[in-house]
């Protein structure tokens, strides 16, 4: 059985470890069915393996495609990981690029990226376009359900050949889709009630949010009810774990 790659891009122990707990544990997955590298750490894969897997699944972290002035380890970071969304889109891999996700794959997609739709972190209301509806990744997801967001950037705008599956009044793309296979989600399927409250304490001095605000928002998004995007991540894995 091929195994799914799981690339993540958290330098921070506690948050890469939380954030690879939730998708084997929302994606239904056993750790003997992935493979992990974490890129941001250093350590990278070949493009050629990309193909030797079912899937590919890119976790969220603090790099933004659209910061100028990048270190020359954030340029490193960020050429691989699109490199891997452009291998994604020329061969229509199974790809699921979540949070910063959507930055990279929007940029090898030659969509537009900025910080003009950020969002502070919570949840908020997203609301499927009619492709959306009718995709196969968002099955048993209703029109309208709560999930976490917290992000500097996000799309502006797609290119031609990216399909729309999802926005909010804040962020106007929030899921889209390139040719069959290949999806970013700028929310994150990946995040219940305790996991949002990890991050939220892992990332209050990075600049999301002021760092006295940590525990209200901690209490802020504990009350709220966000169950339905996970089944994102779950339908990918059943769609491709065995493809």
């Amino acid at each position: 059985m091929e195994k799914l790659l799981i690339i993540q891009t958290r330098p921070e122990k506690d948050a890469a470890l939380n954030e690879l707990e939730a998708f084997l544990k929302f994606g239904g997955l056993s750790e003997d069915e992935v493979d992990v590298i974490n890129a941001g750490v250093g350590k990278y894969c070949s493009l050629k393996s990309l193909p030797n897997y079912s899937g590919i699944i890119l976790g969220g972290g603090p790099l933004c495609v659209s910061k100028e002035n990048k270190t020359d380890e954030e340029k490193k970071l960020e050429e691989f990981l699109v490199s891997v969304a452009k291998e994604a889109i020329r061969q229509d891999l199974p790809f699921l690029g979540t949070c910063l996700g959507i930055g990279v794959l929007g940029k090898a997609a030659n969509c537009k990226i900025s910080n003009k739709y950020g969002e502070d972190v919570g949840a908020v209301e997203i609301k499927l376009s009619e492709e959306g509806k009718r995709d196969d990744l968002l099955k048993d997801v209703p029109e309208k359900f709560l999930a976490f967001v917290g992000h500097k950037e996000a799309c502006e705008q797609l290119s031609d050949d990216a399909v729309l599956l999802a926005g909010s009044e804040t962020c106007p793309v929030q899921m889209f889709r390139i040719k069959n296979n290949v999806y970013a989600s700028q929310f994150h399927p990946e995040l219940d009630n305790e996991g949002i409250a990890l991050r939220i304490n892992i990332y209050k001095h990075h600049g999301y949010f002021p760092p006295e605000s940590a525990q209200d928002l901690i209490e802020k998004t504990s009350k709220q009810k966000v169950i339905h995007p996970m089944q994102v991540l779950k339908n990918f894995v059943k769609k491709f774990k065995t493809r």
